[in-house]
């Protein structure tokens, strides 16, 4: 595994972690997926998901895209700036394809990175 790994510190784990995030949130939007950053003080970038019952209906699928959002996630991190990312599924996300909604992830991590980069200079 080594250093794509998925150990506890990349993960966003309490309520306050994510109400963090959500506070002043950086957006990178799509119709199935949101993604919302925020700079943090720990030398790497976090991971939370969030994706409800009413979104995703079926536990398998939930399962599924959350396997998916957490490999791209570690696949990714080391282009990432050091940021709390929280994934917000919303309707349709479960009737995508993994190979559509790992091309999906791909764009917004980069419309993030470079949102996330243009906010800093500011």
């Amino acid at each position: 595994m080594g250093e794509n790994n998925f150990s506890r510190e990349l993960r966003l784990l309490t309520p306050t972690h994510f109400e963090y995030v959500f506070k002043k949130a950086i957006p990178s939007v799509s119709p199935q997926i949101t993604l919302l950053a925020r700079f943090n003080d720990i030398n790497n970038p976090r991971l939370g998901i969030t994706l409800s019952k009413k979104r995703v209906k079926y536990a398998h699928d939930r399962n599924r895209v959350k396997r998916l959002i957490r490999e791209s996630f570690r696949v990714k991190r080391q282009t990432f700036p050091n940021i709390d990312i929280v994934v917000v599924g919303k309707s349709g996300l479960d009737k995508m394809s993994n190979e559509e909604i790992v091309l999906l992830l791909g764009k917004l991590w980069k419309k993030l990175v470079s949102r996330c980069e243009k906010s800093q200079l500011d």
